[in-house]
């Protein structure tokens, strides 16, 4: 559907989010004025670019020359250098951190509505953190816009694409039931979104809690197309009284370098297990980085007016701090200097509150957690740590003590009073233990009728690349939609897309579980893999019977499943040589990828789909913009 299409939403509780414009007049101005305006604009961009939310650090030994003139490069592979430490506005690309601010006088009762959303992809030249790099942004701001509506509203979001390559846009941890294909996930649920062309995601959310999408094209979203998803319900009553201010917190682990240039290098053949290290972790879009840590012939150029996140907080009163990891390789372990912290959601399933000093937080999971502000009134660090134990090697650039600032004084200085946990961090890559984590509102696990077992490995594979398999299957993008092709199919009454089990219907490079009708899985995820991985389900959420850190499950201890109430999430860390054992209903029809979040693995082939229930899929019709994306040019 073309940009100018767009439905209108009606009613009250619409919300519209459109890219701003500016138009002009053309005149006649005096070349001298022109001149003028012009540096004007070239110094006020050089000033502005590292300037985020205020807290700022003293200039440090240069890493290399500061260009004569002061202006900003055009390009990340210009002349490294440093900007004075000054203040300046926020630059225009910088998202203004009160937009992650969630008023609590929203109507959590309000009767469901439509709203409706644009959002426009396009690349930018920026400098979250100080170094200077091409960035992909959401209606020319980094990171996305929030996006926040109630349990059963209609949700429209016009998907506008300004890049020179392909993008799709997943909602994560949204079933989507009845609208597989506007799970936004390329080569499955539909084809790409072609460069200066734009796409409509019409859906009805049907759950409620911490959300976040991102693009689901290649790495893409590594690079800067992520935001948050909040979704509200009449049943979060129950929970509010707990806290008095409702906070979003993006995370991430950063790169100075597009994903699409490190790639190549981590696929070629030598490179087995060697990931691409970050080289810094950003705390919502922004933090600090110490320029003098890169040469001079480096290559990049560098501002050292890069800026740490801050959170202001008032004596007494309780917030409610939403985490999001929204990176592509890093965990990070989570902790507020002198506070506690109480976990009271995963991945948008409420948990009975559990206090814990630290907290593990792994690519694309969810955390709410809540502290109570009634320490001394001064500055405190909120610490992400970003857990490079789990790397197969160091960045000696990477600082991985990540931090923003809690300030009770609404001051920018660096605490004297702060002291971080003495519990030591934590050197596995795990989540919070199963026994932490208890649902508040109790959903016994049924019965299982199958069980599949699945094996992840990398394996050195034709022309010797560093590929990725669950079984024996490397997962490679089709050309067509898996989904396409199994409506297709499943009208023509072929008996191949029809047959439970591993689905021989397809290409060699999808492995595809087939589950015709309605029916209990259990998968058994053993990884044979000397790293962790962030497994998650679309299109679900799943039961966690039993993991492991080593070993093998024991088959014998079936009958003695927590069957009452097993937390139930949709993204679960399978660690090094462990194994997991998860639970879902394969209730909802479509096809699902099931893969790790690491956007590295993914690329490389650690991915496979459930097809599930052919009964109904076979009376769709797949609607005729999503097939047209697979038409244009």
């Amino acid at each position: 559907m073309k940009k100018d299409e767009l439905p209108q939403a009606g009613g009250e509780g619409q919300d519209e989010e459109k890219p701003s414009g500016t138009t002009a007049k053309k005149t006649r101005i005096p070349l001298l004025f022109i001149g003028a305006a012009i540096v004007f604009v070239v110094v006020v961009l050089a000033l502005g670019l590292g300037l985020g939310l205020g807290l700022k650090h003293k200039k440090g030994a240069a890493g290399g020359t500061q260009s004569s003139n002061g202006t900003l490069p055009s390009s990340a592979n210009g002349t490294s250098g440093t900007s004075p430490d000054i203040s300046f506005a926020r630059p225009s690309w910088r998202r203004n951190p009160l937009d992650y601010e969630l008023d609590l006088s929203w109507d959590i009762n309000a009767a469901p509505t439509t709203r409706v959303f644009n959002l426009t992809v396009s690349e930018i030249q920026a400098a979250p953190d100080g170094v200077l790099r091409p960035l992909l942004v959401i209606n020319g701001q980094f990171p996305g816009p929030l996006i926040r509506v109630n349990q059963g509203d209609r949700v429209l979001v016009n998907v506008t694409n300004q890049l020179v390559n392909g993008t799709s846009m997943h909602w994560h941890g949204f079933y989507q039931n009845g609208t597989n294909w506007m799970d936004g996930t390329t080569s499955i649920t539909q084809c790409a979104i072609p460069p200066g062309e734009s796409f409509l995601y019409n859906f009805t959310v049907e759950q409620f809690g911490t959300y976040w999408y991102h693009s689901h094209f290649s790495t893409q979203y590594t690079d800067g197309l992520v935001g948050p998803f909040i979704v509200h319900s009449p049943e979060e009553a129950k929970i509010q009284e707990m806290y008095d201010f409702d906070q979003v917190v993006l995370l991430q682990d950063y790169y100075h370098d597009l994903s699409t240039a490190l790639l190549p290098g981590y696929l070629a053949s030598g490179n087995e297990n060697a990931e691409p290290l970050p080289d810094n972790g950003l705390i919502q879009g922004t933090n600090f980085f110490n320029c003098s840590s890169y040469d001079s012939d480096s290559g990049y150029t560098c501002y050292q007016n890069s800026t740490r996140a801050i959170f202001n907080v008032a004596q007494g009163k309780r917030y409610r701090f939403r985490l999001i990891n929204t990176g592509a390789f890093g965990e990070f372990q989570v902790s507020i200097d002198n506070h506690t912290i109480q976990v009271i959601e995963a991945d948008s399933t409420l948990v009975q509150p559990v206090t814990v000093s630290r907290l593990p937080i792994h690519i694309a999971q969810r955390y709410s957690i809540v502290f109570h502000a009634n320490q001394t009134a001064t500055n405190y660090w909120f610490r992400a740590h970003m857990n490079d134990l789990c790397f197969s090697a160091e960045n000696p650039v990477l600082d991985t003590d990540v931090r923003a600032l809690i300030t009770y004084t609404n001051t920018t200085s660096d605490p004297t009073e702060s002291v971080d946990w003495a519990s030591a961090l934590d050197g596995s890559c795990e989540d919070l233990a199963l026994s932490d984590l208890v649902p508040y509102d109790p959903l016994p696990a049924p019965q299982v009728d199958i069980t599949y077992p699945i094996e992840v490995s990398f394996q050195i594979g034709n022309f010797a690349l560093d590929k990725a398999y669950i079984n024996s299957t490397t997962w490679v993008p089709d050309t067509i939609p898996t989904l396409n092709q199994a409506v297709a199919g499943l009208h023509a009454n072929d008996a191949n897309f029809t047959t439970s089990g591993v689905s021989s219907a397809y290409d060699a490079s999808q492995l595809i579980i087939d589950v015709p009708t309605y029916k209990v899985i259990d998968i058994l995820i053993n990884s044979l893999d000397e790293g962790a991985h962030p497994f998650h389900l679309h299109g679900h959420q799943f039961w966690i019977m039993a993991s492991g850190a080593h070993g093998d499950f024991n088959w014998n201890s079936y009958p003695t499943l927590n069957m009452t109430n097993p937390m139930r999430r949709d993204t679960l860390t399978v660690d090094a040589f462990g194994w997991a054992l998860i639970r879902f209903k394969a209730d909802n029809p479509g096809l699902w990828a099931f893969h790790c979040h690491i956007s590295w693995h993914m690329e490389a082939g650690l991915l496979m789909q459930w097809q599930t229930r052919d009964d109904i899929m076979k009376g769709w019709t797949i609607p005729s913009d999503v097939l047209a994306l697979c038409n244009a040019k």
